[in-house]
């Protein structure tokens, strides 16, 4: 197949890329490498170096002798998207190419505006050009299983059968996100419906849960061929800053009461999933919704977890309760299905005690450069201490 992957430098679709390289497909990537511009902005850098795209992609060649071919280009131009797939003429794309951040979209006006059009514009510009170049390819697109918010009733995967006054209709799961990067996931849907239901696109939308984990196979074979693990305040996930804390013998930092319970899942099952869908295409005007997560837990489970892995690796490691800087519920009711794709044959990496250890011996060995002062958080999402831009 020809598979394009939107947001190729990125934390997942390195790895992607290379599990569809190493099994033969004919491979491009392209990024703009706004998120490099964003860290650099902040301040922030992943936990070890992360070598830049063009160094990974010529090393990769040289490790395995496959071609992963790139091309740079912002989704935000027109020109440049009908370009790219004009001349990659995808039968599958992959689109990570987003603003990934939730905090990151709640700092100021700016950031706000900059990760809505950034996503909801890349994205409208992607369809507008599978359209015209290649209509007949598949949209595998990564959304947020925060679209949905944390409702007080079951959470289905994608639809919602209703009755009202007597008559019964099937539509999208009503969505309720929490900040302006998962609202943008959100339009992201909708647009990709319209475009299914109107145009008869083939899309997925994958509703992913938090992701975690170090290394996939691939990213294994070399450190020249790492991906970005983030366990700063703004594009760490939980379990990766935990695990961060936990290395340096800080506090684990849970937000309020850490009632949080959410979807998580192991980085090597984000690259599963996607290959799941990439193989079992959407049909001609199917719009089909995955929630992609394997395990839920919430936030005080996983510290403890954490907690009990430093245990064991001879590490002190305490628990913080910060006030929360975000506006959400710190208890409540999740029950989300996900069922999908197990039924197309997901075989999940679950949270064991043994993955756990395993992760925090490797974070523990790379923390030497780690700065402290990106895991406090300082983005408020009422806005107490956000730094004020207009």
């Amino acid at each position: 197949m020809r598979i394009l992957i939107l947001g190729g430098d990125g934390y997942l679709g390195w790895p992607t890329a290379m599990h569809f390289s190493d099994a033969g497909h004919e491979v491009t990537v392209a990024d703009s490498f706004a998120k490099r511009k964003w860290e650099v902005e902040l301040g922030i850098a992943p936990l070890a170096p992360v070598p830049s795209l063009h160094h990974r992609v010529r090393s990769w060649k040289r490790i395995t002798g496959k071609t992963i071919t790139m091309r740079v280009g912002d989704l935000t131009n027109a020109r440049s998207v009908y370009g790219l797939l004009e001349e990659a003429r995808p039968d599958a794309i992959v689109h990570y190419g987003e603003q990934p951040s939730a905090p990151y979209s709640m700092q100021n006006r700016t950031a706000a505006v900059e990760t809505q059009v950034n996503n909801v514009v890349g994205t409208l510009n992607v369809l507008f050009a599978m359209r015209h170049a290649c209509p007949d390819a598949h949209l595998v697109k990564l959304g947020t299983m925060g679209e949905y918010g944390t409702p007080n009733i079951d959470i289905e995967e994608g639809y919602l059968t209703v009755t009202h006054n007597g008559r019964s209709d099937t539509m999208l799961y009503p969505k309720k996100p929490a900040s302006f990067y998962h609202l943008s996931k959100v339009h992201d849907s909708h647009n990709i419906e319209f475009a299914c239901r109107i145009w008869g696109v083939r899309a997925t939308d994958l509703n992913q849960g938090v992701v975690y984990g170090v290394d996939t196979d691939h990213t294994l074979r070399d450190p020249l061929l790492r991906t970005s693990f983030h366990y700063d305040h703004v594009f760490g996930t939980v379990i990766n800053r935990f695990l961060v804390q936990a290395s340096l013998g800080a506090p684990l930092s849970v937000y309020g009461k850490g009632g949080q319970t959410r979807g998580f899942l192991d980085i090597r099952d984000t690259v599963q999933c996607v290959d799941l869908a990439v193989h079992n295409p959407a049909a001609a005007g199917e719009f089909r919704v995955f929630n992609q997560f394997t395990e839920q837990y919430s936030v005080l489970d996983l510290a403890h977890r954490v907690q009990a892995a430093g245990a064991r690796a001879g590490l002190a490691v305490q628990l913080e309760h910060l006030d929360n800087p975000r506006a959400e519920a710190e208890e409540h009711y999740y029950n989300a299905s996900h069922s999908h794709l197990a039924d197309l044959g997901l075989v999940p990496h679950l949270l064991t005690d043994d993955s756990l250890d395993r992760m925090l011996a490797v974070v523990h060995a790379q923390s030497g450069g780690v700065d402290r002062a990106d895991l406090a958080p300082t983005i408020k999402w009422k806005g107490g201490g956000a730094r004020v831009q207009v």
